[in-house]
């Protein structure tokens, strides 16, 4: 067994990373991810599809991303290396054939989705930061969002020590802008919310069925993830097999009684009727409870906080396309690394300025709807039965963490996995497959160009 606490070995031109990053850091870099600028800007969505049982949706959610976690943390425990789903991948449909074009896929996706993640985070921004300063024409919203991830790109440019305890101080934000929301709901309450839909149990599985929660789910889950970004630093955490897993639940759970207090909260003080329509829902809430003045200083907050989780996205992104290259699969230039602050510079400054000029073209709705249908059958449903595929090739005596109750919540979160893909809708759906055989055509010319699978020569 490789010491796991030691540096990763670096491949030819290419400096190891460093395992700096413990148990709080982790789960702080895998929580602000999660937060971020969705659950502010899905929460009036999923209220206009799901009426009074918004909170149902918020519960799927969560229930996906639990079931989503073991197999992230069985596969990140394992093989705690830089890149995350990209590892996972090649070795579960085996590293010279099948596995080199899961993983390539996989980046392939990574250079149009993670940048369309930062995008989405930073025309959240924009969307909150008119109600500070009111953005009237047309180029202003978007002249926010490029800042924003010029910005970011610039505070990511240093040592992962450092962006460790940067991360740590923005989580602080993010618990203390949820606490305040939840507090405020908790003692301004004056509407009923409900659990159960009208009818109680009986009505619940007609409700979790209904095409509302499919489209509801999509947006809830886009609010959810994140969960695993510790598996895309897999190469520089500390004590992996212990630390992947434990801050895989540990932001699971928090992050969901987080979501569900907030939307208790907001629908106790504001009905969902007139939620649904908010643009600033968080800012619409305050204002009600504790005046304008109040109002500003949460969407300050909200500001923080979808900014902290840009950081942690774009920090966990850029080690994939890295990762890809070191390892001779993907184009050299993306595994080239800080001479002195050994972070792979190049693959983060390409993947934010993508980013950059994404936030400048689409706009939120497409973007989140786009990310997921992009990224499910690929990463999320090719992971799960690349699980199985690994566990009847090696066993499981070797697992630092094993899920229980194998193989049920593989079968679940396929079923779902491919529930919410349906449910993006036509338009997302064929998105997502043409970026997926356009990746396929790559990896031939690829393939062709380095004489390997399948051109290799035969012996």
């Amino acid at each position: 067994m490789p010491d796991l606490d030691s540096p990763v070995a670096p491949s030819e031109a290419t400096a190891p990373l460093r395992r700096r990053l413990g148990l709080v850091q982790a789960t702080a870099l895998n929580m602000i991810d999660m937060v971020g600028i969705g659950p502010f800007v899905t929460l009036p969505l999923v209220m206009g599809f799901m009426g009074p049982n918004f909170l149902l949706a918020w519960l799927v959610g969560a229930g996906l991303s639990v079931v989503d976690g073991l197999i992230w943390s069985e596969l990140g425990a394992a093989y705690p290396e830089a890149g995350g789903s990209y590892r996972f991948l090649k070795l579960a449909y085996g590293e010279q054939k099948w596995g080199r074009l899961f993983s390539f896929l996989y980046v392939w996706q990574t250079l149009v989705q993670a940048p369309l993640v930062v995008a989405s985070g930073a025309i959240g921004f924009a969307q909150y930061f008119g109600y500070l300063v009111p953005l009237t024409e047309w180029w202003q919203p978007k002249l926010v969002s490029g800042v924003v991830v010029l910005l970011l790109i610039a505070l990511l440019y240093r040592r992962i020590e450092d962006i460790g305890k940067l991360g740590v101080m923005l989580w602080m934000g993010v618990l203390g802008l949820m606490g305040w929301l939840i507090f405020g709901g908790v003692t301004h309450a004056t509407v009923p919310v409900a659990w159960l839909p009208e009818g109680g149990l009986s009505a619940l599985p007609g409700v979790l069925l209904s095409a509302a929660m499919g489209q509801a789910t999509v947006k809830t889950i886009y609010s959810y993830l994140g969960y695993y970004n510790v598996c895309h630093l897999g190469g520089e955490i500390k004590e992996p097999q212990r630390v992947i897993p434990r801050s895989i639940f540990l932001s699971i759970l928090g992050i969901m009684a987080l979501y569900l207090l907030l939307n208790w909260s907001v629908g106790s003080v504001i009905p969902w009727q007139e939620a649904q329509h908010s643009e600033f829902i968080v800012s619409s809430f305050v204002e009600k409870i504790y005046g304008p003045l109040a109002a500003q200083v949460a969407t300050a907050l909200v500001l923080w906080v979808a900014f902290a989780s840009l950081f942690a996205v774009l920090l966990g992104y850029s080690r994939i396309p890295y990762a890809a290259a070191a390892d001779g699969e993907f184009l050299h230039i993306f595994a080239k690394t800080h001479p002195t602050k050994h972070f792979p510079h190049v693959s983060l400054l390409i993947l934010g300025g993508v980013g950059f000029v994404f936030s400048l073209l689409f706009r939120l709705g497409e973007v989140i709807s786009a990310i997921l249908a992009m990224r499910i059958l690929v990463q999320f449903v090719g992971q799960a039965v690349g699980l199985v595929l690994l566990r009847r090739r090696n066993g499981t005596a070797h697992l630092p963490f094993r899920m229980p109750l194998y193989p049920l919540p593989v079968v679940l979160a396929v079923a779902v996995w491919l529930w919410v893909f349906w449910s993006t809708g036509p338009q997302f759906m064929l998105s997502g497959l043409a970026v997926t055989g356009a990746g396929v055509g790559a990896f031939l010319l690829w393939s062709r160009r380095l004489g390997r699978w399948p051109f290799q020569e035969k012996h």
